[in-house]
């Protein structure tokens, strides 16, 4: 089996060999293995080791889309939850390793998506773990027009002045995840160390995602596909839609990571997942600067000051049973040669 393909060879040249920072990740290259095409099913309904749906080597690129089913969340009316895609089994991918997904193509499929709110998830009103005085607020469903041409979003708003509002669509993956640390078993709602649904909208085309590994073969899952998301998430809910996915599969050999990163042109991202808030803003950032010493040879202290300085925080999301930061530093202050080692 190869080890690595470009993204392992990569991250691991620039981490070993000391080489300019050009040899760095930045753009998804063409692929260098075999595609699949595969067709979900079925959705699952947690992240947990259970039989594969799929094996693939690294390098192969799985085209797929997240799982939809007649009658099922995304239809206007509203139904169950279909689960999520996965897992997909990664030969050779093994609880010393890091996994790399690199995300080629998440475009919506269809021409509509929903957004929901009301008394089961928010972050500004009182929720099912949060009981306040005030009278619960109202469910309501809105229904958002795609425009897969213009990649707009259109929702009718007669109770608004403006009648009408369109927005840009930035469609992204709520949910990437592995199956997590011994037996655990995590519903779908939850983010973690394992990644899970930390609702980040940095989980797009151009992005590659890098996950621990817990178990031999890693159990991929994906899905919750948002047309549109802001940051935080607040209503509980971004533009919830079905996506074509494409997504190339590749490991990193004997290099662990603890939390989930990202990277795409611009940054190095972390996303750090608990409560309160502050502890996952500390998760995300104590991370990002430990990435800065390891890869990139930044001391320990001046790697916690230039991310003071330089730093963006993205509150992904405030509504799960675990909120979601993102700590970003930007790649053009990264310097051009390093001297560091993996762990």
């Amino acid at each position: 089996m190869r080890l690595t393909s470009t993204v392992g060879v990569a991250f691991m040249c620039l981490a070993w060999l000391s080489v300019p920072l050009p040899c760095l990740y930045a753009q998804p290259p063409a692929s260098s293995g075999p595609t699949v095409r595969y067709e979900p099913v079925a959705g699952v309904p947690t992240f947990a080791v259970r039989p594969p749906v799929l094996r693939v080597t690294p390098g192969t690129t799985v085209e797929s889309r997240t799982f939809s089913k007649p009658g099922d969340y995304y239809t206007p009316e509203g139904g169950p939850w279909p689960g999520e895609v996965g897992p997909f089994y990664i030969e050779g991918a093994t609880t010393g390793d890091t996994l790399v997904v690199r995300i080629l193509k998440v475009q919506p499929n269809r021409d509509s998506a929903v957004s929901t709110i009301g008394p089961s998830l928010s972050a500004v009103a009182g929720d099912s773990r949060l009981k306040i005085i005030n009278d619960p607020i109202p469910s309501k469903r809105y229904l958002w027009r795609l425009d897969r041409q213009r990649m707009v979003g259109v929702l009718d708003i007669p109770n608004s002045v403006s009648g009408r509002i369109e927005m840009p669509l930035v469609p992204m993956l709520g949910r990437v995840a592995v199956a997590p640390n011994g037996e655990e078993a995590f519903g779908g709602m939850w983010p973690g160390n394992f990644g899970g649904n930390m609702d980040a909208s940095d989980v797009r085309e151009g992005t590659t995602v890098y996950l621990p590994i817990f178990h031999d073969g890693a159990y991929f899952y994906f899905g919750d596909g948002h047309a549109l998301q802001g940051d935080g998430e607040i209503c509980g809910s971004g533009l919830e839609t079905t996506m074509d996915v494409a997504l190339q599969f590749d490991v990193i050999k004997g290099r662990k990571i603890d939390w989930p990163r990202f990277e795409d042109a611009d940054y190095l991202m972390v996303a750090g997942s608990g409560r309160p808030l502050v502890d996952a803003f500390r998760i995300a950032q104590v991370e990002l600067i430990e990435w800065l010493v390891e890869d990139y040879g930044f001391d320990k202290l001046d790697a916690y000051q230039v991310v003071s300085q330089a730093g963006v925080t993205r509150v992904a999301n405030v509504v799960d049973p675990n909120f979601t930061v993102v700590a970003k530093f930007p790649k053009k202050f990264l310097p051009a040669r390093t001297g560091a080692r993996p762990r």
